[in-house]
């Protein structure tokens, strides 16, 4: 079993806590002839693939490396600019290394803001009364699945596309978040979580579940 990830959202849209764990490294190097078929950009410090894409390179990878040299934003480790040299046909072919970055703390505040009105948006389009809201949303690459307190509160699992069971390791999540997080005379409603028990107690509970798995919570 693979957790890439475990997510607490507030009832008010807000991310408290997250823990990140297997997230795979992909890395791509490829050979390309000019002109080049994606459309690159610079932007937040880094050149990304804005449109385009081709043999395992993705919209939203990270150019990390020319011709085996590493890049920092559009800087080369010799000083060339990267956009100067893959606009010039001469230098052609370009070997181009991409990668996909983690995110940062602020690209996950982010979609967890975009989560919050997805979830009410689902609740107000089901033709049934009371929905509770998006429970399971799957991909090719990954499962999230999200469990909805009775006060608003938000607990995601992102995991392998094929792992079953996420709602019971879920519900047993939030019993560790009843125990060590609300019962901390410290800890205020709506914060983020800062409770070395709580980290402790989730970290030995996901390396459990991914050795013995679900059905041994």
């Amino acid at each position: 079993m693979v957790i890439y990830g475990v997510y607490i959202v507030s009832k008010s849209g807000g991310l408290i806590f997250n823990y990140e764990c297997n997230v795979p490294k992909i890395e791509t190097e490829k050979t390309f002839g000019y002109p080049l078929d994606l459309k690159l950009n610079y932007e937040n410090k880094k050149i990304v693939v804005e449109f385009g894409q081709r043999d395992g390179v993705m919209v939203g990878h990270v150019l990390t490396a020319v011709n085996g040299i590493p890049a920092t934003g559009r800087q080369l480790d010799d000083g060339r600019d990267v956009f100067d040299i893959i606009n010039e046909r001469e230098n052609y072919p370009l070997s181009l290394k991409f990668a996909r970055l983690r995110m940062t703390t602020n690209e996950k505040i982010f979609l967890a803001s975009m989560f919050y009105p997805l979830f009410a948006i689902a609740s107000q389009l089901s033709p049934e009364p009371r929905c509770s809201g998006i429970e399971v949303l799957e991909a090719d690459t990954f499962k999230l699945q999200c469990f909805q307190t009775l006060t608003g509160v938000k607990f995601m699992v992102v995991a392998e596309p094929t792992q079953a069971g996420l709602d019971i390791l879920l519900r047993r999540i939030y019993e560790l978040y009843s125990d060590f997080a609300l019962k901390n005379p410290f800890y205020s409603l709506e914060m983020p979580i800062r409770c070395e028990l709580f980290d402790s107690n989730l970290q030995n509970l996901l390396e459990h579940v991914e050795k013995t798995g679900i059905s041994n919570v």
